[in-house]
């Protein structure tokens, strides 16, 4: 069985969770303008979720390649891999890798170092166990879904352009949510 019950709490069963890249998704939003809100995501992640007996003692790594961002826009895109952004050239990973795991009220607290763009910075992302399924194949499988939000430019992502009315053309603020299908291992 991959879930079990802890202080009346449904956690993952304990064991190394690889996350299936088919069937997870990193995405953000940025405001541009002030009005509109973007999104995009990445194509490519992978990493693994080390499930503890207890919950509080687990821990995740995860890598993105950051040349895989899509915004549905190519020349959008390009500029986003550019020196003036993520610089993928120089910087080709975003990752993310967890120093603490806390109960929360409707989840979990993960804190970890998150890095992109040659800096890394702490972060705490929302996460919420959405439950566990066998697959067709017999593989056990758990969903995770989680949210934070940081200042771009804590990352070294500083490029914008002051508008003639007031304000920048690219938010500050940007709005992650992340989807984990993860498949236990061995």
């Amino acid at each position: 069985m991959s879930v079990r019950t802890i202080e009346g709490r449904e956690v993952p069963a304990a064991g190394t969770w690889a996350v299936d890249p088919s069937h997870s998704t990193a995405s953000f939003v940025v405001r541009h303008l002030g009005l509109a809100k973007v999104r995009g995501g990445f194509g490519v992640l992978s990493g693994n979720i080390q499930v503890a007996e207890k919950p509080e003692d687990s821990s995740v790594e995860v890598e993105i390649d950051a040349a895989s961002i899509d915004t549905g826009d190519q020349g959008r895109d390009d500029h986003l891999r550019s020196p003036d952004f993520l610089d993928v050239a120089e910087y080709p990973n975003l990752t993310f890798r967890s120093t603490a795991v806390v109960q929360a009220k409707d989840g979990w607290k993960v804190t970890g170092d998150l890095g992109i763009h040659g800096i890394t910075k702490g972060v705490e992302l929302d996460v919420t166990f959405e439950g566990a399924a066998t697959d067709p194949w017999g593989g056990n499988r758990i969903g995770l879904s989680a949210t934070t939000e940081f200042n771009r430019e804590d990352f070294g992502l500083t490029w914008n352009q002051a508008l003639e009315t007031g304000g920048v053309l690219v938010g500050k603020q940007v709005k992650v949510e992340i989807e984990v299908e993860a498949v236990l291992q061995g």
